[in-house]
């Protein structure tokens, strides 16, 4: 990020056009922060004392594009030399109970904008063009230190937007930050205002904590003060008291093992977090020790409504869910499953298949060496025991061996119920003795119908031609 300060770089060209126009810009945030940890940002935020209307003045000649989406709250955006850039006036900020936007005022001095922001490795700025650093808050300090802190008192921050709270383990997640103590104390103190913010703001801060470098951290931290009760309950839940007979392993903490060992993918992260949610409803101490019976079945609808409660999109609600129902199928793996208990679980995980293989691969948390051991063996040999199903028989695109207009021809009937019947049973032929050519696919086409009491017509077509897709490797 360095060289977009360099002589002759379109930010000084930027920040001259300012100047020229009797103007101060400075780069601020986390471009500001992620250029001392050397660190990517893909975006630019400034700060100026002029008036909205006048940087769209003044950066008009420059700016290949515009948008002024977010001109209430005083930022202008623009696409610069191929840079998003976004540039707001000075300005302070409070956030009302259950409002998504902030209610602003313009200030005229660059310390009063800083002040107002989160933490203060995020309060830092760089006076433009002259590129001297603007450090009010000792952000420099706290950045080397690698601390969270307030810019101002944080019972103060955490009034105006709450939100900051849940942003602190954010930070952590992705920074492997320490969060300073007075601020853990006021998050403890504070957590129920994190009720006033809306699900959205909650859900976007969730998302990037969960694919955060130390998250298991981060996690154990913002459940010490309690805040995840306010967002997410289950969480903490799952510190179920241990039988002092039957022992089992703490399920909050296996939870947040499995979260980090993941890849930072978020629906994978979201599965792990939420994969053993269901244990509380469904734990049970017996005689044989202690049971979760169909803990995925009710994980999988009790995630659902958590992830909708958050406003998470259907197609992550759906993968979560999906994969939380289909995680612990692999337990009952041994060499005695059939290639056809194989096939359905491939047609069951479908495209989630490698997520569903890493979830299970990662919530194999015990200590026990050899049983490690065990266990990633096992999952490797099943691994390669759905590669060469795969080779054989294509199992990415299993169905039956015949289609619908080969069925409808042979039993003379139009599309229906009984339609969609016979296709099911031939599909549970495939999964169940793999693939059959047209003829015994046909044979058995024939006893299904007699066993319905239906006189097929016997008419044998072939297969109607699809135009396959370049993804199925274009083959007509």
């Amino acid at each position: 990020m360095a060289e977009l300060l360099a002589e002759g770089s379109p930010v000084l060209d930027l920040a001259r056009l300012f100047r020229n126009s009797g103007h101060e810009l400075y780069l601020v945030g986390g471009p500001v922060r992620d250029m001392a940890l050397r660190r990517e940002h893909s975006d630019l935020d400034f700060a100026t004392d002029a008036l909205p209307a006048d940087t769209q003045r003044i950066i008009r000649a420059l700016a290949a594009e515009m948008w002024t989406q977010g001109i209430e709250f005083g930022t202008i955006g623009a696409l610069i030399a191929g840079v998003r850039m976004e540039i707001t006036t000075f300005r302070t900020e409070r956030y009302e109970p259950d409002s998504r936007h902030p209610a602003v005022e313009f200030e005229s001095d660059i310390e009063i904008d800083l002040s107002r922001r989160d933490f203060t490795v995020n309060a830092m700025a760089i006076r433009l063009p002259e590129r001297t650093a603007i450090d009010p808050f000792e952000g420099m300090e706290d950045l080397k230190k690698r601390i969270l802190r307030t810019p101002i008192e944080p019972e103060r921050s955490f009034s105006d937007d709450p939100l900051r709270m849940l942003r602190a383990f954010r930070f952590a997640s992705q920074l492997k930050f320490k969060i300073a103590d007075e601020v853990l104390a006021a998050i403890t103190e504070m957590k129920e205002a994190l009720s006033t913010v809306s699900a959205e703001r909650i859900k976007d801060e969730l998302s990037k904590l969960v694919t955060g470098p130390a998250v298991e951290r981060a996690l154990t931290l913002a459940d010490e003060t309690g805040i995840t009760d306010i967002f997410l309950p289950e969480l903490g839940a799952l510190k179920l008291e241990q039988d002092p007979v039957q022992r089992h392993k703490d399920v909050f903490r296996h939870t947040l093992a499995v979260v980090e060992r993941t890849d930072p993918d978020l629906t994978l992260r979201l599965a792990a977090l939420l994969h053993d949610i269901g244990k509380p409803t469904t734990r049970e101490i017996t005689d044989d020790g202690v049971t979760f019976y169909h803990h995925e079945v009710v994980g999988a609808r009790l995630a659902r409504e958590r992830l909708k409660a958050l406003r998470y999109p259907n197609d992550v609600v759906d993968e979560v869910s999906e994969l939380i129902y289909l995680h612990h199928r692999f337990h009952g793996y041994d060499d005695e499953w059939t290639d056809a208990a194989v096939r359905r679980y491939v047609r069951d995980a479908g495209p989630l298949l490698g997520k569903l293989n890493l979830l299970v691969r990662a919530d194999c948390t015990t200590r026990n060496p050899a049983k490690a051991r065990r266990l990633q063996g096992a999952m490797d040999q099943f691994e390669e025991r759905i590669r060469v199903l795969a080779e054989r028989e294509e199992l990415g695109r299993i169905r039956p061996d015949l289609d619908g207009t080969q069925v409808m021809a042979y039993l003379g009937a139009g599309e229906g119920a009984v339609i969609g019947e016979a296709l099911e049973y031939l599909l549970e032929v495939r999964l169940e003795e793999g693939p059959l050519d047209a003829e015994a696919a046909f044979e058995r086409l024939d006893l299904w119908a007699q066993d319905k009491g239906i006189e097929p017509a016997g008419k044998k077509v072939p297969p109607k031609k699809v135009k396959k897709s370049a993804e199925d490797g274009g083959q007509g």
